[in-house]
């Protein structure tokens, strides 16, 4: 099978993105689908354009999408052996409805129950992060590499998403937390991104999903960034579960911020 590159796929999502996502910005209405989560035209316009041109370029890839029923998704991952797209189509879709300008399209292919590349695309800032394992991280086409900063985990700028952790954890974090201060962008998939180019210090995620892990992960870990689960597992798994996300773009941060979060 001949794989797609970075390039092509970086090109069809930014020409996707002009067509079906930046015009609905700020001009739709939505739905609340049965997780409690929003749902958009512009999610469903991203994603069957990007379905059309992905099944008919690469038809020998199976096409996973947040949009599809969860026994289709389960039905995907039970064909082992088969590469697939693993696509979220807006990610951020409440700072979309909101009028926030951060979120994203988002999309892995995964082979080998691995994520082989991934490119994510910030739409109003026209930054695309990518990467393709063992070919390093790129933001536009120029090599992403994480900087270790020289600050410690008392003055780090922590992002953490707060409504997904644990009650007992929360606690702790707003009475006694370690890190200097706190942002919550509200994409998981630019989030991983932000880390690896260096804007954020440390991470901390309760319970993400395939589509928000699959493209992040290769990026941050092809970038020399650090990332686990609460319990010190491997973040991506090829399964339906939601996964804990602990990451930090240098060694002596991520140790510290775990540290504390499993003391915790």
């Amino acid at each position: 099978m001949s794989l797609p590159t970075i390039h092509e796929i970086e090109t069809l999502l930014r020409e996707v993105a002009a067509a079906e996502l930046l015009p609905r910005f700020n001009r739709v209405g939505h739905d609340v689908k049965a997780d409690g989560s929003l749902l958009t035209e512009a999610d469903l316009a991203v994603d069957r354009a990007l379905h059309e041109v992905l099944t008919t370029r690469w038809p020998e890839i199976g096409f996973l999408s947040e949009e599809m029923p969860k026994h289709q998704q389960e039905g995907l991952l039970a064909e082992t052996g088969r590469s697939l797209w693993v696509l979220d189509p807006v990610d951020g879709t409440s700072n979309f409805v909101a009028g926030i300008p951060y979120f994203a399209i988002s999309i892995a292919l995964v082979q080998d129950g691995r994520p082989v590349l991934g490119v994510t695309l910030d739409p109003v800032r026209d930054e695309c992060f990518s990467a393709a394992r063992g070919q390093g991280a790129f933001l536009n086409g120029e090599p992403l590499c994480c900087r270790a900063p020289a600050i410690d985990l008392a003055h780090a700028v922590a992002l953490v998403d707060f409504k997904r952790l644990a009650p007992a954890l929360k606690t702790r974090l707003m009475e006694a937390a370690p890190f200097g201060s706190q942002r919550n962008f509200g994409s998981c998939a630019l989030e991983w991104c932000w880390i690896a180019a260096g804007r954020g210090h440390v991470y901390l995620h309760g319970g993400m999903k395939l589509w928000d892990i699959a493209p992040g992960s290769l990026i941050l870990g092809e970038a020399g960034g650090l990332s686990s689960t609460l319990n010190g597992e491997a973040v991506f798994v090829p399964r339906m579960e939601t996964r804990s996300v602990i990451m930090a773009p240098a060694q002596a941060l991520f140790d510290a911020w775990s540290g504390w979060l499993r003391q915790a």
